[in-house]
């Protein structure tokens, strides 16, 4: 499932071909959602705002379109009077003269008004987004030692979007061995020292993700850019340590760690 910097370089891509153009064709596959489709011709996308893993994208007159991905759903910017060959399903079709937005495979998609969009379950339950660039490492780490999460072993605590919002399992990992910590570990069992670099790394690797990851640029030092330390990495040596980086499954999912050094 794509994670955080996915999601939001998905929407700057989104935003690019169509923010602030009126649209001149709305399409939406689900039925509940046909009536909608005259309002918003005519309108404007004012921006398109991620909350974790969750899209939102905001019209001029008041509506929101809420959307999650999920594991198969995908947006794409095509050029308008197009469609590309896919077998991929269509769920919503926002055109303007030049630009056409598509989503597919998406299966939670709603529009929302302004009480709607403040009352969203998954907007009330998820934490702050990792990505907000208000949010500092102080208030994260207040979050780590708050009674809610203090307990919470780090294997699961990652993976909950209530704790933080835009982390997954790649980042999980990552975040975890640039800390220098065992997935077992609970907040309330770090020393201070700790507890500092992993607020930070909480922070500092999803925003390098976002930024750099997948970019690739000839004399520039690999350090600048994000790449994986250990994730899919299992008996490959720790460039930290030296020891041979093993895989277990934690949470349901893949994890990758350096026993040598994740203490």
């Amino acid at each position: 499932m794509p994670e955080g910097p996915e999601i939001r370089r998905a929407a700057d891509k989104l935003e690019k071909a169509i923010r602030g153009k009126t649209l001149t064709d709305v399409w939406f596959a689900y039925p509940q959602m046909k009536t909608y489709e005259p309002a918003l011709v005519g309108e404007r996308v004012e921006a398109i705002e991620t909350r974790g893993k969750a899209m939102l994208t905001h019209f001029s007159n008041g509506l929101t379109l809420y959307s999650h991905n999920q594991l198969y759903g995908v947006w794409r910017v095509v050029k308008s009077g197009s469609e590309p060959a896919t077998s991929r399903i269509l769920r919503v079709r926002l055109a303007a003269e030049d630009k056409t937005i598509l989503l597919y495979s998406a299966s939670e998609i709603e529009l929302l008004d302004r009480d709607t969009l403040a009352a969203h379950p998954f907007l009330l339950r998820v934490g702050p987004d990792v990505l907000d660039m208000t949010l500092t490492s102080e208030v994260v780490k207040e979050r780590l030692l708050s009674a809610r999460f203090r307990r919470r072993q780090f294997s699961a605590l990652l993976l909950d979007q209530a704790f933080l919002a835009g982390l997954g399992n790649y980042l999980r990992v990552e975040i975890l061995w640039q800390a220098g910590l065992a997935p077992q570990h609970r907040a309330q069992d770090l020393t201070s020292e700790q507890l500092d670099l992993l607020a930070e790394a909480l922070l500092a690797l999803p925003r390098l993700s976002y930024h750099t990851r997948g970019v690739s640029k000839e004399n520039k030092h690999h350090g600048a850019l994000f790449r994986f330390r250990v994730f899919h990495r299992a008996g490959e040596k720790c460039e930290r340590c030296g020891g041979i980086i093993e895989k277990t499954t934690l949470s349901s999912r893949p994890f990758y760690w350096c026993p040598g050094c994740q203490l």
